[in-house]
């Protein structure tokens, strides 16, 4: 059986500001998502809930700094891989949403999801398979083992799309609003002599920023890197 848990980084200065967080806009986290880490720290080092084997993050700054935060309590050694970033938005990294809008157009992936966010960059179609290919990859070379990947709303959201086995094309019925170092939990099993099947044991698991003072009167946070025009938390 294998353990697969999706951290999304904490709150970076690209979801606040906002601007395009790719590699060049993403200036890594802000001192509350720095907080947000460190209590995600401090929880997995008392309760000792995941007992992980492997560490992976993002290369994109907000994940490295996330998973350099949350590293000591796993006690292991950070992998980093470029296949678990956001969605790759070409020329438009590091402007502003008013002005990916005003040069490159409103976003609207389920409308036309093999069209890129600017020139460069990633369509919605094209990313989810990077998604798919992936995480499937990391399992399987993993198998059996419990794998923790801190990564991003876009790489947590199209896993739900790539693991349901949905049209990678087709618009969802539904939205997600993954917090920031929420963790999302999936397993891998084989049963009754079928090939191993998904099956999600937890979603958006954010325990330890309730009741916290500074989470309960903050907005939420814009977009990183926006997967569609109403977007309101990815990234």
């Amino acid at each position: 059986m294998t353990h697969l848990y999706l951290i999304r980084h904490g709150e970076s200065f690209a979801n606040v500001a906002p601007i395009v967080g790719g590699m060049r806009g993403d200036k890594g986290l802000t001192p509350r998502g720095v907080t947000q880490a460190e209590r995600l720290r401090d929880r997995l080092a008392a309760s000792g809930e995941l007992q992980a084997d492997v560490l992976i993050a993002s290369t994109l700054p907000r994940a490295r700094q996330t998973a350099e935060i949350i590293a000591p309590a796993l006690d292991l050694p950070i992998v980093f891989d470029d296949a678990v970033q956001e969605l790759r938005p070409g020329i438009a990294d590091g402007l502003t949403l008013d002005q990916l809008r005003e040069r490159y157009g409103r976003v609207d992936f389920e409308a036309d999801p093999y069209r890129p966010l600017s020139p460069g960059g990633e369509s919605w179609a094209f990313f989810l398979v990077r998604v798919a290919t992936a995480l499937t990859h990391i399992a399987t070379e993993h198998a059996g083992q419990t794998i923790v990947i801190v990564c991003h709303g876009g790489v947590i959201d199209g896993s739900f799309q790539c693991f349901a086995g949905m049209n990678l094309v087709t618009a969802r019925a539904v939205d997600f609003a993954t917090e920031n170092t929420s963790i999302t939990h999936w397993q891998w099993r084989a049963a009754h002599g079928r090939p191993p099947r998904w099956r999600l044991m937890g979603y958006n698991d954010a325990a330890h920023l309730r009741g916290a003072p500074d989470e309960e009167s903050s907005s939420r946070s814009h977009p990183a890197v926006p997967l569609d025009d109403e977007a309101e938390e990815s990234g």
